[in-house]
């Protein structure tokens, strides 16, 4: 079942266009519109994957992420990544949920997040939780999953 692991990617982002350079008195408010615009990228990144949405999940995944699954499997790039997913995104079986545990987002340069998060497929009785880490950059104006890594919590029943 390693094609389930990968799934918790999480990773990554919906994109914003990119803001001008700003004076310093108007940092702040970037700031703010940047982690506003993490936000949406980051629900984007765990929604479409839950929802099924393999377009709009690929979006928010820079081309050269990578992904860890918690067995020590690596996927490298963005076509490895859909690759290891694409059973997921067309049985449709499995239920992924999350709980966010941390988040550190360095105004509009990188983004952390850690995550409890579980995988089940009741039809096959198959469970796995994972503590799920999200690294995201911000690229051209776009919020983007750039690592993901899980360490079992519960090993694959």
């Amino acid at each position: 079942m390693q094609f389930t692991i990968k799934h918790l990617v999480g990773v990554a982002v919906v994109a914003a266009t990119a803001a001008a350079p700003l004076a310093p008195a108007a940092a702040g408010h970037s700031d703010r519109r940047c982690a506003q615009r993490f936000d949406a990228a980051q629900r984007q990144d765990m929604e479409s994957f839950r929802d099924f949405k393999a377009d709009e999940w690929r979006a928010v995944h820079d081309t050269e992420a990578i992904s860890i699954d918690p067995s020590g499997k690596a996927a490298y790039g963005i076509e490895q990544i859909m690759a290891g997913a694409k059973t997921h995104f067309e049985r449709k079986w499995a239920i992924w949920s999350w709980t966010e545990l941390s988040r550190r987002v360095d105004g509009c340069r990188t983004a952390v997040i850690v995550y409890d998060a579980t995988y089940d497929i009741p039809s096959i009785d198959y469970h796995q939780r994972a503590l799920t880490t999200v690294t995201y950059t911000y690229k051209h104006g776009h919020w983007l999953g750039v690592l993901d890594q899980g360490t079992y919590l519960d090993a694959p029943s």
